[in-house]
C-alpha cells in the first residue's frame, strides 16, 4: 500500500473563507474535467502493470512471538540414584547420545552395599537349600517330624525371596556388582543441560539432575497471545514460524494446545506449537515469530498491493479502462496479506488496475 502526504493551511480569516471554498469548489470541478480528459502518455503504457480485481476468502492474519522449547514429552532428566563421587563423564554439552550410553561412572558405598547384601543373600540360600534336603531326606527316615520340613521349607523360601528382592535393588540401581554405579542415557537425543564434572560429590537426595537429554527430531513453540487476539486463535489453526537465524525459511505447523489461563506477569495466554525438525535447525531458547491465518470463510475482493494509494486518511484504486478511460475509486481496505490486498467498495470483480506506478498516475488525475 502506498501513501501520499499532503499539506493543509491552517485556519484563514473569515473574510477569506467563502472566497477560498468558491476557488476551491471550482478547481474541483475543472480536476474533474481534466481527469476526465486524461490520456495515459504511451511511454507509461508501454511498462503498464495492470492487475484483475480477484475475490478469494478472507484471512486474517495474528502474528504472536514465542520462544523455541524442548518437546517436553520426549524429555528425560537423570538424577543419580545413589550417593558418591562421579568419574569418567564422558559427554559434553550438545553431544549426541544414543539409548543406553554411558553418560558417567558413579563410585559409591551404596553400590558395595548392595553387592555385599547380594553375597549374603546367595550364601544363605545355599544354607537353607542344605538345611530342606537334609531335613527332607531325615523327614523320610523318620528321624524329623512335618513340622521340622515345613520350617525348613519357610526358610529356604524366605531365603530365595530376599535373595530376588537384593537382584532387584541391585539391578535398579545398574546391576553393577563392583561398587560402580553406571550412569546411562534412557533415552537417544541431544545432552542440552550437565551439572557435573569428574570427581564432584554428588547425593541420591539432591534436587538437581545430572544430565538433561531432549529428543529435538520435534520442538515446541511456546507463542503469547494477547487478550485482543485470544478470539482468533483456535485449536489445530495452520501457523507458519519464522526465525533470526533462518530469516528466509519458514516452519510449518499448526496449534496444538490452548492453556486457557492468562499469565498473571505479563497478561498473556499460551498456545504449544509442534514442530517437526529436521536437521535440527530450530534450537531451544530461539526467538519465533508466529503468523497464523484465520480463515472465516468470507470471500472479499482482493488486489495487488501496490494497486492501492493512501491520500488523506482514505484509499483509493485506480480503475483502467484504456489509456484514456481512468477512474478514481474509493475503496476500503479490510486486510493486507504478504502481497495481496483485500478490499471491499464500488467495484466488480473482474474489472482492471493499475498495479505500477500507481502514484505517479493518480497525481495526474488529480492535477
Amino acid at each position: 500500500m502506498k501513501q501520499i502526504n499532503r499539506f493543509f493551511f491552517k485556519s484563514i480569516p473569515s473574510a477569506l473563507l467563502m472566497s477560498a471554498l468558491l476557488i476551491s469548489c471550482q478547481s474541483n470541478s475543472n480536476n474533474a474535467t481534466q481527469q476526465s480528459k486524461y490520456v495515459l502518455p504511451d511511454s507509461l503504457v508501454k511498462t503498464l502493470q495492470l492487475d484483475v480485481v480477484n475475490t478469494a476468502p478472507l484471512t486474517n492474519t495474528v502474528t504472536l512471538t514465542g520462544k523455541v522449547g524442548f518437546n517436553e514429552d520426549k524429555v528425560a532428566k537423570i538424577y543419580p540414584m545413589v550417593s558418591g563421587t562421579i568419574q569418567h563423564v564422558k559427554v559434553m554439552l550438545g553431544d549426541y547420545v544414543r539409548v543406553g550410553q554411558v553418560l558417567g561412572v558413579i563410585k559409591s558405598s551404596e553400590m558395595a552395599g548392595f553387592s555385599n547384601e547380594l553375597v549374603n543373600a546367595q550364601t544363605n540360600l545355599n544354607v537353607a537349600k542344605k538345611n530342606l534336603d537334609a531335613t527332607r531326606d531325615m523327614y523320610n527316615s523318620g528321624l524329623a517330624s512335618q513340622k521340622d520340613l515345613l520350617a525348613a521349607q519357610a526358610g529356604h523360601e524366605q531365603a530365595l525371596s530376599e535373595l530376588n528382592r537384593v537382584k532387584r535393588v541391585l539391578h535398579i540401581n545398574g546391576g553393577n556388582t563392583n561398587g560402580d554405579y553406571i550412569v546411562r542415557s534412557p533415552v537417544s537425543g541431544f545432552v542440552v543441560e550437565k551439572f557435573v564434572t569428574d570427581n564432584m560429590s554428588i547425593r541420591a537426595d539432591n534436587a538437581t539432575n545430572l544430565f538433561t537429554i531432549a529428543d529435538l527430531n520435534n520442538v515446541w513453540v511456546i507463542a503469547n497471545v494477547y487478550e485482543s487476539n485470544i478470539g482468533l486463535v483456535h485449536l489445530n489453526d495452520n501457523v507458519n514460524v519464522t526465525t533470526l537465524a533462518y530469516p528466509g525459511k519458514s516452519f510449518k505447523g499448526k496449534v496444538d494446545k490452548i492453556m486457557n489461563v492468562l499469565d498473571p506477569v505479563n497478561k498473556v495466554m499460551k498456545v504449544r506449537i509442534v514442530l517437526s525438525n529436521p536437521g535440527y535447525l530450530l534450537k531451544p531458547e530461539m526467538f519465533a515469530k508466529v503468523a497464523l491465518k484465520d480463515n472465516d470463510h468470507h470471500a472479499a475482493m482482493c488486489v495487488s498491493s501496490g494497486a492501492v494509494v493512501f491520500d488523506q486518511s482514505q484509499d483509493y484504486v485506480l480503475v483502467y479502462k484504456s489509456p484514456s478511460d481512468i477512474r478514481i475509486v474509493k475503496v476500503n481496505v479490510l486486510n493486507t496479506i504478504g502481497n495481496k490486498t483485500f478490499i471491499s467498495g464500488n467495484i466488480q470483480p473482474g474489472e482492471k488496475v493499475i498495479a505500477s506506478q500507481a502514484i505517479l498516475i493518480y497525481e495526474a488525475l488529480n492535477s
